[in-house]
């Protein structure tokens, strides 16, 4: 019986061919900097921009660490995982992306939504955390299925998204929400292509859909995080009024969306 660390010890195997271009790397595409520099990268340039931008308590230091690490974790295990294909590396990507969900929601999920039985922040904490930790064991029952349950939970992402831009008129809050979207979908459309249609892509030698399904999903989060920021400060910090940025300039095709803090209004 092979290790759980062994390499190909996973249940998962997407369509690029193993150990064509290295010895010792699995899935050569969706280990190197083409597909990970996503979260390696971009990720972590968007938090400085946002941190250079934002005054100390916009929304919380302590809370943006602990969704930093949890991104860079979750691009971390990404490349173990791709490079060996085992099956703890298969678990600490799939994993490390529901912790970094569970965190986002702890901190940021606003609290008009919260179930009627919860009152307060804290017991929402107690009810992520138990509802993360039964998440985790159930993770092992079918490993198989995971990417798809973790995927299922963009769809209340963009529910709570649609539930907020109905009470915003800010136009560049729409523009922003609608590139996001459009990055999920080119996203979730190569991750279903690759994992539906590895045998025309191999057939057309051009099993590379995952790999763009990394690029592209960080595309997206480097604008959902600043929208999650805008609506966290709408409702947590009224009397400021929150305005979406891109850096370096509005007029660049290539831009890092980030939230700066105008004088103190009333609330939309």
């Amino acid at each position: 019986m092979p290790s759980i660390f062994s390499y190909q010890s996973a249940e998962v195997d997407w369509c690029e061919s193993n150990f064509v271009r290295s010895a010792v790397i699995a899935e050569y595409y969706n280990t190197d900097g083409t597909s990970l520099f996503s979260f390696l990268l971009l990720i972590p340039l968007s938090f400085l921009v946002l941190e250079g931008a934002e005054p100390p308590r916009a929304c919380g230091r302590m809370e943006f660490c602990h969704l930093k690490v949890s991104l860079l974790l979750a691009g971390l295990f990404s490349m173990y995982f791709h490079m060996t294909l085992s099956y703890v590396g298969q678990l600490l990507d799939e994993l490390s992306i529901l912790w970094t969900l569970a965190v986002a929601y702890s901190f940021w999920y606003p609290q008009c939504y919260f179930p009627k039985c919860i009152k307060t922040r804290k017991h929402f904490f107690w009810l992520t955390g138990i509802t993360t930790v039964i998440s985790t064991l159930m993770s092992f029952v079918k490993p198989t299925l995971n990417a798809y349950a973790l995927n299922c939970i963009a769809f209340h992402l963009l529910y709570l998204t649609w539930r907020e831009l109905k009470k915003c008129n800010d136009k560049r809050v729409h523009r922003m929400a609608a590139v996001m979207v459009m990055w999920w979908a080119l996203a979730i459309t190569s991750w279903i292509s690759d994992r539906w249609l590895c045998w025309l892509w191999q057939a057309i030698n051009f099993p590379y859909f995952h790999s763009f399904w990394h690029v592209l999903i960080a595309m997206s989060l480097l604008y959902c995080c600043p929208l999650v920021i805008y609506f966290n400060v709408i409702y947590e910090m009224p009397s400021f009024k929150p305005k979406l940025e891109y850096w370096p300039s509005d007029s660049w095709p290539v831009v890092v969306p980030y939230v700066t803090l105008e004088e103190p209004h009333k609330q939309c």
